[in-house]
């Protein structure tokens, strides 16, 4: 098999195999990450930029392997598309900071149920 230089254009079927997800998954992304813009030529084909590919490796790591939520991750990805940053090194920089802030929002709402029911 012919092997692509990292900055070619990749087709859905390539980032499919390269990430081990299938494509519909990968056109399910599309619809909930607004940064991620695959080019779309005629018959609707997808090509992948490295950027692309990048960004698509960050939303895997964050959903398969940090345990983030589609929600999560999203924010994650927007607030460093809003800086114009979407570069794996930044989409990661906050990732752990980011997780420890969901859970002790989860932690604090739990406290203030048990506080209620114990005031009830």
């Amino acid at each position: 098999m012919n092997q692509k230089s990292n900055d070619a254009f990749k087709t859905i079927s390539e980032v499919s195999a390269l990430l081990d997800v299938p494509p519909h998954v990968l056109r399910f992304w599309e619809t909930k990450f607004s940064a991620l813009r695959p080019l779309k030529r005629s018959g609707g084909r997808r090509y992948y930029r490295p950027d692309d590919v990048a960004m698509l490796q960050r939303i895997r790591t964050l959903l398969y392997k940090d345990g983030f939520t589609i929600k999560g991750a999203q924010k994650l990805v927007r607030g460093k598309a809003a800086l114009g940053d979407t570069t794996p090194s930044a989409l990661a920089s906050d990732a752990g900071l980011d997780q420890a802030l969901i859970i002790l929002r989860d932690v604090q709402t739990r406290l203030l149920a048990m506080r209620r029911r114990i005031d009830a």
